[in-house]
């Protein structure tokens, strides 16, 4: 079906039994209204405007939106809830949990915030994000939401994981216009990609965002400057040289105690940056509490081996049980794009992007311990030698290197867009 216009006023009816009560906000390319069910029940509706873009561009961004509802299923308190998906007069739309706090930028003018707390909650979400193979890649204030009762929730999960910075808008004469909002929490390594980096998107992009959040949110100031057009590209410079105001946050009651998390955080380099929502929670003023993720996921526990499954990519879901891929009398599992893997293994399918070499990677298992690992490249036996991959492979947000790293449960394996779980079974 061709999208149509569609904008809704009090009063009206969606897919049959949701009435609009208000709309609470929007932009380019979508809308989100209060709704309300037949019993009563409120809730957010988010519809993505396919009648504003060209066809061209409808299959990109319905797939991209598909993928925030379905990063809205994951199982975590503190990532904003999806509960169905549907479609009206040819646009897609959002049936989402209705978040009565606002967003935390709002909430933190209008109430007295513990930081502690706030950071754990942000940091449970970030944690379950993570261990999805998904990155936010957004993550700002304006992304947080709060519940009625104060608990934090991460949202906006049109990008995450998307190596595209951000859903491109359209300015008035059709070029690109940049979502400049964004810029203050973008670490470096988006900016000016590394080997690799633009391929694949790494858990620290999310941990330096996490970082100038929390920074802007203790002091109410930018770490690196004040943000404005003209000062855009001193804030840049300083963000890429780590010079971060350490003062304003020595300044503020309380605030030196956060210096080790926010530093660790806002390292310029993401392989010494902090790597991961844990290591990140460690560093929180006045101890542990809760843990970040619970110790009942069914795929940490290993019984009979090891498994792949696709969290990521154009075969989202797909399983390779690792023993099951090994070939009689080998130790060694291949991994590369799907036209090009001559040795069997693991073969990746990707269609709208690149990044995946022919001979991306190899798996290997010891055959006395069991323990597998996994290295970047692959033997060639043309060239006689050991050929690494283009674009690298990242085990979370380590890159593997030709030497053997280990792998093991709930460790994401990361080759461009692609994104693979390691689970016991």
């Amino acid at each position: 079906m061709v999208p149509q216009q569609c904008i809704f006023n009090p009063g009206d009816i969606v897919d049959g039994c949701l009435t609009i009560v208000t709309h609470l906000g929007g932009g380019t390319f979508g809308d989100v209204y209060r709704v309300r069910n037949t019993e009563g029940r409120e809730y957010a509706l988010k519809i993505l405007k396919l009648w504003k873009v060209s066809a061209a561009e409808c299959e990109n961004l319905r797939n991209r939106f598909k993928m925030e509802f379905d990063t809205g299923r994951i199982d975590s308190q503190y990532l904003a809830h999806s509960y169905s998906y549907g479609e009206v007069l040819g646009n897609p739309f959002i049936l989402m949990e209705l978040y009565s706090g606002g967003d935390l930028k709002t909430y933190a003018l209008n109430h007295d915030v513990d930081w502690a707390v706030l950071a754990r909650q942000i940091l449970g979400g970030l944690s379950d994000l993570h261990a999805s193979g998904k990155v936010h890649r957004d993550l700002k204030p304006e992304n947080v939401l709060i519940r009625e009762d104060g608990t934090a929730v991460l949202t906006d999960f049109g990008i995450s994981g998307d190596r595209n910075k951000r859903m491109t808008e359209r300015a008035a004469g059709g070029g690109p216009q940049q979502l400049f909002g964004t810029y203050p929490y973008m670490p470096p390594e988006q900016l000016n990609p590394p080997r690799g980096s633009q391929a694949t998107v790494l858990p620290t992009t999310d941990i330096f965002s996490f970082g100038v959040m929390m920074y802007e949110i203790i002091t109410g100031q930018l770490p690196f400057g004040p943000m404005s057009m003209e000062t855009l590209h001193t804030y840049l410079t300083n963000s890429s040289t780590g010079n971060w105001d350490r003062e304003q946050l020595n300044a503020v009651p309380g605030g030196a105690a956060w210096a080790p998390l926010i530093e660790g955080c806002l390292q310029p380099d993401f392989k010494q940056r902090l790597q991961s929502a844990a290591q990140v929670r460690d560093l929180i003023p006045g101890g542990l509490m809760d843990s970040l993720r619970g110790e009942d996921k069914a795929y940490m526990r290993v019984v009979n081996g090891l498994l792949l499954r696709v969290m990521q990519g154009e075969e989202y879901g797909a399983v390779y049980y690792l023993d099951q891929c090994l070939q009689s009398g080998r130790w060694l599992i291949p991994m590369g794009r799907t036209d090009g893997s001559p040795n069997g293994g693991i073969p990746i399918k990707e269609i709208q992007s690149c990044y995946i070499s022919r001979r991306h990677c190899t798996l290997e298992k010891d055959p006395v311990s069991g323990q597998w690992y996994i290295r970047d490249g692959q033997w060639n036996p043309a060239e006689r030698k050991w050929v690494q991959s283009l674009n690298g492979t990242y085990v979370n947000s380590s890159e593997a290197l030709e030497e053997a790293m280990p792998i093991g449960p709930g460790d994401i394996i990361s080759l461009g867009d692609v994104k693979l779980r390691v689970e016991g079974y």
